[in-house]
């Protein structure tokens, strides 16, 4: 398999571990991801929230680089996947907006590519050939599998149910692991305020990580790197405001489909975390 492959900016910064794992287990599994030549920034939530055609335009960009490739598309971050699947929905329903996103790109998109994220592209596999490689077990794992808000709403572009996905939970079953039932898998976790309202990101982290170790959960699994950064980064802060005592690693899932295949902790960045995830790598046998 063959993908045009954005990783956006996160990728390229703060969620460089993100980044690094996908590239891994996607080279380990036989991807192949080609980075988008000359991709620009989506806009992620600031774009679309100032301009809804501002938010179109700098996806159809991309889109129109990733025709020209003659392959489909694939992203990693939860919020890059939304923009590109969002603007490539509008354009391909709405002509008129699409002849006007074009004039204002000046690089026609003509509707011909798919966008799937990547926590798609790995489920989505014959199981079997996974399994083939796998040589460590997560069954030690007791996992908080947190989906958030991007990927399963809204209709048009969402990759599993809303209310009650399972797409990533069946994906790490497979390798071993013990998903969990908990309330909270597609709760908001606020990441759009993280910078004007640290305070309702700190309330909201602290409901998912509540209800994440009230279910029994010794790590929680994410394929979003703002969700990943709120809930890992900020979780000594919900300690500080709300006299709490987690010590939950937060990993993303690629991460942990690397570790099930036998790629070294270090090859997935697995010593860039806030909360320490040695004792967790310990259970993986």
């Amino acid at each position: 398999m063959r993908y045009a492959y954005y990783p956006g900016c996160c990728d390229h910064t703060s969620a460089k571990e993100y980044d690094i794992s996908t590239r891994a287990v996607c080279k380990a599994l036989g991807i192949e991801l080609m980075e988008i030549p000359d991709w620009s920034c989506c806009g992620s939530t600031p774009g679309h929230s100032t301009s809804h055609l501002l938010g179109i335009a700098l996806s159809a960009r991309n889109l129109a680089l990733v025709e020209e490739m003659g392959l489909d598309c694939t992203a990693s971050c939860a919020a890059c996947y939304q923009r590109l699947a969002m603007a490539n929905v509008e354009m391909k329903n709405d002509t008129q907006l699409c002849e006007k996103i074009n004039h204002i790109t000046g690089k026609p998109y003509r509707g011909g590519v798919k966008v799937k994220s990547i926590l798609e592209v790995i489920a989505e596999m014959n199981q079997s050939q996974i399994l083939a490689k796998v040589v460590k077990s997560l069954k030690n794992l007791k996992i908080a599998v947190y989906y958030g808000c991007l990927m399963v709403r809204p209709r048009d572009i969402q990759i599993d149910d809303p209310e009650n996905p399972t797409i990533m939970d069946n994906l790490l079953q497979n390798l071993g692991a013990q998903t969990l039932e908990w309330n909270y898998k597609t709760e908001c976790c606020g990441a759009a305020l993280a910078m004007s309202n640290e305070d309702i990101v700190l309330k909201l982290a602290n409901k998912i990580l509540a209800d994440a170790k009230s279910a029994g959960a010794n790590c929680i699994v994410t394929a979003c790197p703002l969700c990943h950064f709120n809930l890992d980064m900020r979780q000594k802060k919900v300690n500080k405001a709300y006299e709490t005592d987690y010590n939950l690693p937060v990993f993303y899932f690629t991460q942990l489909v690397g570790l099930a295949l036998g790629i070294k902790p270090e090859a997935l960045c697995l010593r860039d975390h806030f909360i320490d995830t040695k004792h967790i790598l310990k259970l993986i046998v």
